[in-house]
Protein backbone atom coordinates (compact mmCIF):
# COMPACT_ATOMS: atom_id res chain seq x y z
CA UNK A 1 0.00 0.00 0.00
CA UNK A 2 1.19 3.46 -0.62
CA UNK A 3 0.63 6.71 0.78
CA UNK A 4 -2.75 9.05 -0.89
CA UNK A 5 -1.26 12.35 -0.38
CA UNK A 6 -3.83 13.73 -3.12
CA UNK A 7 -7.52 14.43 -2.06
CA UNK A 8 -9.62 11.49 -0.89
CA UNK A 9 -11.97 12.44 1.59
CA UNK A 10 -15.46 13.07 0.40
CA UNK A 11 -17.13 16.45 1.69
CA UNK A 12 -13.79 17.97 3.23
CA UNK A 13 -14.89 20.98 4.11
CA UNK A 14 -17.93 18.83 6.16
CA UNK A 15 -15.11 16.90 7.83
CA UNK A 16 -12.98 20.00 8.72
CA UNK A 17 -16.65 20.88 10.56
CA UNK A 18 -16.31 17.91 12.43
CA UNK A 19 -13.17 18.14 13.34
CA UNK A 20 -13.36 21.40 14.58
CA UNK A 21 -16.05 20.68 16.73
CA UNK A 22 -14.52 17.71 18.25
CA UNK A 23 -12.22 20.16 19.83
CA UNK A 24 -14.88 23.11 20.55
CA UNK A 25 -14.46 23.69 24.49
CA UNK A 26 -11.24 21.69 25.50
CA UNK A 27 -8.64 23.44 26.76
CA UNK A 28 -5.09 23.43 24.97
CA UNK A 29 -3.92 20.49 26.78
CA UNK A 30 -6.88 18.64 26.17
CA UNK A 31 -7.13 19.57 22.30
CA UNK A 32 -3.38 18.09 21.99
CA UNK A 33 -4.64 15.16 24.10
CA UNK A 34 -7.42 14.55 20.97
CA UNK A 35 -5.07 14.69 18.15
CA UNK A 36 -2.24 12.43 19.79
CA UNK A 37 -5.39 9.61 20.30
CA UNK A 38 -6.68 10.42 16.57
CA UNK A 39 -3.39 9.90 15.25
CA UNK A 40 -2.85 6.68 17.19
CA UNK A 41 -6.34 5.31 16.04
CA UNK A 42 -5.62 6.22 12.53
CA UNK A 43 -2.27 4.43 12.54
CA UNK A 44 -3.71 1.34 13.85
CA UNK A 45 -6.28 1.50 11.38
CA UNK A 46 -3.75 2.00 8.42
CA UNK A 47 -1.41 -0.80 10.14
CA UNK A 48 1.10 -0.62 7.45
CA UNK A 49 4.75 0.72 8.87
CA UNK A 50 5.63 1.93 5.69
CA UNK A 51 3.10 3.80 4.68
CA UNK A 52 3.05 5.33 8.39
CA UNK A 53 6.49 6.39 8.01
CA UNK A 54 5.70 7.93 4.92
CA UNK A 55 3.10 9.84 6.36
CA UNK A 56 5.32 11.03 9.15
CA UNK A 57 8.23 12.40 7.01
CA UNK A 58 5.56 14.39 4.68
CA UNK A 59 4.00 15.96 7.61
CA UNK A 60 7.55 16.14 9.13
CA UNK A 61 8.39 18.28 5.85
CA UNK A 62 5.29 20.11 5.67
CA UNK A 63 6.14 21.18 9.50
CA UNK A 64 10.07 22.20 9.18
CA UNK A 65 8.55 25.02 6.03
CA UNK A 66 6.43 26.64 8.86
CA UNK A 67 7.64 28.63 11.71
Amino acid sequence: MALTDTPNIPDPDGFYDELLAAHAGLSAGQTHALNARLVLILANHIGDRDVLRAALATARAGAEGTR
